[in-house]
């Protein structure tokens, strides 16, 4: 395939994250030449969602630090007249990567390969994570064998086994249970042999006991055997390897506002038809030193026992005053230069109403300005009641799905592909100082018009004198959620800063049916700007809202315990290099028909991504639409003998997405008002052409799993 690409090309675009994917649909869907490479194996980059397994090459390649295209000789392409620019073949941008094991590692079950980790013991950077084969656990001295991973798989894969739940349960024998395992990591000595039947026999003795001295040996046979099920149910390492096909753990962490800009390019370009989106189900907010659900609509408002009736009208009258703050300027035009909590304190809002105001619904920091915390505010009360009772949807399958889908979109415009491919340096015209053609990692040279490339490519002396900020990421896998509910819940929470100088602290929660996580675990995600390490700047956070004892810790204190937290079962750090703020001006002597693609930053939605793949397209291609809708393919004219492609990439959509909501356009869809409000409609294959409605740009929708139907812009 890498033989076979073209000489000639209008775009070449290095780095398939989110602004590359989309520029490359919205060139390709107005016709452009478009060759899109990436080096690694895998779409997305920095905004990639990998399973288990995925997750762990990726740690390694990050560690090992090695290109994934080996040098070749380029200078011989380069000819009279001409200066090359070479680029980098490693990705820096990740840095103090950390992972840790708290699940115990072995049952006698497991004979899957995984890697094994010490509890909080950190992989040296230079060490390949291997795998453990567990051999016949009826050998006696029995020892894992460290094996390096095999070639990565997919980290891609688009899996969708949603009906095996996570094996969790142990085989409770009468005999004693031996297993002994030895840690990958050098000189660790085996962990003690565990006696799972014998504990559990004296766990369900002494309650019993317990029980007969109150005279209620009923209740005390149930807690026995809460206790056993309790022991059952204990989550491995090697099941979370075992079932490592089911998590798309996502590298970059963010959620969709209903009324933002990414749902309004998704719907206007057709690329909707990609993807499934979920809505989020709660909000909570962490105060007092325990985590509570934050209401939302008129109704949660005033549903809520949470805050008084006072503080109830005072909430809406306040949120009623941000809809159409512009309208008000007198209300804040003194405050403007100030920042949004000293704001909120004169508007004579109680310190509860302040933190729910300040931290779960604007989101923004203490030190945020009045204007930004009102915007926001705004944007978050303009999307609620749309699809749901929240203001956020997230991506089935992560949100690595979305880069996929705009380069869905632009190989069935034309646009060509290949991965594990890259360019190795920019050939540049001396005299017109424009870059006019790329040497690829084959030694192909290969003529363009216009070069986007990832910043993470570009050489040192291009970029030396930029100043990066530091996004610290974090992500667990628990065994349970932090606000217990009767049923499955993605969930968003703010952590305030602990100390003056520390960031606040996003954690998003998700759970099984959000297609990231098999059953009876939840993956969480928390981000926050860097202050150090990633490590030092979540710790905090994660030590007040989680346990992280290994089962070898736990203590048998059950009737102490108020409130079980979520267990960690394994953790992964790492800070990101954000280049979000970085101005085109400041990078040195690049051409002007080269453009420069920035990583993810740290904030929510997707907003900054989408303005800059927009900007740059208008670049490109002055005068253009920027992602115009697909065309009906009743109005498609083929060339040749009028014949159309066996697949043209407007197949009808399965039966499974039968049933669908519409979009609330009731009056009573008000934000300040009851946000529940949902029309429901099901469709059936028989009365609508699904086809048409796919391609149709007024009947044009965004597919949600909870059966929520995102239809086009009003206007």
């Amino acid at each position: 395939m890498a033989d076979a690409l073209p000489e000639e090309l209008d775009v070449v675009i290095l780095g398939t994250g989110l602004q590359e994917a989309i520029i490359a649909a919205a060139c390709s869907r107005i016709g452009q030449r478009v060759l899109h490479v990436d080096r690694r194996n895998y779409y997305g980059g920095n905004w990639a969602s990998f399973s288990f397994s995925g997750l762990l090459s990726w740690i390694e390649e990050c560690r090992g630090q090695t290109s994934g295209n080996a040098e070749v000789n380029w200078k011989d392409k380069i000819l009279e007249g001409e200066d090359a620019i070479q680029l980098d073949q490693v990705d820096k941008s990740i840095e103090n990567l950390e992972t840790f094991c708290y699940a115990r590692t072995v049952t006698e079950d497991d004979v899957e390969i995984g890697a094994l980790e010490n509890k909080q013991t950190n992989v040296d950077s230079n060490a390949a994570i291997g795998n453990a084969a567990l051999s016949n656990q009826d050998e006696k001295n029995q020892m894992c064998t460290v094996t390096s991973i095999d070639e990565a798989e997919s980290p891609q894969e688009n899996l969708k086994d949603q009906d095996s739940p996570l094996s969790t349960k142990e085989e409770i024998s009468s005999e004693k249970v031996q297993t002994e395992d030895k840690l990958c990591s050098g000189n660790v000595p085996p962990s003690t042999t565990t006696e799972i039947s014998l504990a559990i026999k004296d766990i369900a003795d002494n309650i019993t006991s317990t029980g007969l001295e109150a005279g209620n040996i009923d209740q005390a046979t149930d807690i026995s055997a809460q206790e056993v099920k309790k022991e059952a149910k204990k989550i491995t390492y090697s099941q979370i390897v075992k079932d490592g096909r089911k998590f798309n753990i996502d590298m970059t962490s963010k959620f969709l506002y209903s009324r933002g800009s990414l749902v309004d390019l998704l719907i206007k370009s057709n690329v909707s038809r990609y993807a499934e989106f979920k809505n989020i189900t709660r909000i909570l907010t962490f105060q007092g030193g325990k985590v509570e659900q934050v209401p939302c609509s008129r109704a949660d408002v005033f549903a809520s026992k949470q805050l008084t009736m006072v503080e109830k009208r005072m909430l809406m009258k306040f949120l009623t005053f941000c809809l159409d703050f512009e309208q008000h300027p007198d209300e804040y035009i003194d405050f403007k230069d100030g920042g949004f909590s000293d704001y909120l304190k004169t508007k004579k809002l109680t310190a509860n109403l302040q933190h729910f105001i300040l931290h779960s619904i604007a989101m923004v920091s203490e030190t945020a300005p009045t204007t930004e915390g009102l915007k926001a505010t705004q944007h978050f009360l303009q999307s609620l009641g749309r699809y749901g009772n929240t203001p956020f949807l997230f991506p089935l399958y992560g949100v690595g799905e979305i880069p996929q889908c705009f380069c869905r979109m632009s190989a069935v415009f034309g646009g060509t592909y290949c991965l594990r491919h890259s360019v190795q340096c920019l050939v540049v015209d001396r005299e017109t100082a424009r870059c006019k053609a790329v040497i690829d990692s084959n030694g192909h040279r290969i003529s363009c018009e216009h070069f986007i490339v990832n910043h993470n490519y570009l050489p040192e002396k291009h970029t030396k004198n930029l100043k990066y900020r530091y996004i610290s990421r974090g992500v667990l896998i628990t065994d349970s959620s932090v606000l217990k509910s009767n049923s499955e819940q993605i969930s968003i929470l703010t952590v305030p800063a602990v100390e003056k100088d520390q960031p606040s602290v996003r954690i998003i929660e998700l759970c099984p049916s959000s297609n990231t996580c098999p059953q009876g675990t939840y993956l969480v995600h928390l981000t926050c700007l860097s202050n150090g390490t990633a490590k030092e700047d979540l710790e905090p956070v994660v030590s007040t809202l989680f346990t992280q004892d290994s089962e070898t810790e736990e203590t048998d204190c059950h009737e102490c315990e108020v409130e079980e937290k979520p267990r960690v079962l394994w953790a992964l750090y790492f800070n990101v290099r954000d280049t979000s703020a970085v101005d085109r001006s400041t990078y040195e002597g690049l051409p002007s028909n080269v453009f420069v693609c920035c990583g993810p930053d740290a904030a929510l939605g997707f907003d900054q991504s989408v303005k800059q793949a927009e900007d740059i397209f208008h670049q490109l291609c002055p005068g253009e639409e920027f992602c115009p809708a697909a065309p009906n393919p009743e109005d498609i004219v083929y060339d040749g003998d009028g014949a159309s492609p066996e697949n043209a990439g407007f197949g009808t959509r399965p039966e499974s997405e039968a049933a669908e909501v519409k979009e609330n356009t009731s009056p009573e869809s008000d934000p300040t008002k009851d946000g529940h409000n949902e029309v429901v409609k099901s469709l059936d294959n028989n009365e609508i052409d699904r086809e048409s409605e796919m391609s149709n740009p007024d009947t044009q929708t965004l597919k949600c799993d909870d059966a929520t139907e995102m239809p086009k812009n009003e206007e």
